[in-house]
């Protein structure tokens, strides 16, 4: 039998509502979107180059994180598995969160898709997304007639 404190699964769930609540008012289309057992955090940020995609994901193999471009919408996911085993055991604390994970961001401009990177260290998954050549900022001369 497990004993959980309420306290832990309210503070969850205000969270995660908290979030569902920033998405809808903003009514912001580039905000991140999400779907499955678990959340985890997420960062999007962007340079003159394209964008970079964080997210956290510390417990989680490589290998079972898949990351896919599709008309402009980014979209990873995953699985943390579960490492407890049932025995009998008494838990007085469990805040980790286990099982099937996805984040769909869109992206704000065009982007190459044929040189997206990802990496992952120390437990965050980095994707670089490299802006389009139309899509990026550039200068242009004003010449005199």
């Amino acid at each position: 039998m497990k004993t959980l404190a309420p306290a832990n699964s309210l503070m969850t769930l205000r969270n995660e509502m908290d979030r569902l609540f920033d998405r809808i008012w903003d009514g912001d289309a580039n905000k991140v979107s999400a779907q499955g057992d678990w959340l985890p955090a997420l960062d999007l940020r962007e340079t003159k180059e394209g964008f970079f995609v964080m997210l956290d994901v510390p417990g989680i193999e490589p290998r079972d994180i898949h990351v896919t471009l599709r008309e402009g919408l980014l979209i990873i996911r995953g699985e943390r598995k579960n490492e407890i085993e049932e025995k009998e055991e008494t838990f007085y604390r469990t805040e980790r969160q286990y099982g099937i994970f996805s984040r769909a961001v869109r992206l704000p401009s065009a982007v190459d898709g044929s040189k997206v990177a990802a990496s992952f260290k120390n437990g965050v998954l980095t994707v670089m997304v490299p802006k389009s050549a139309e899509s990026k900022d550039r200068d242009i001369p004003v010449h005199v007639s």
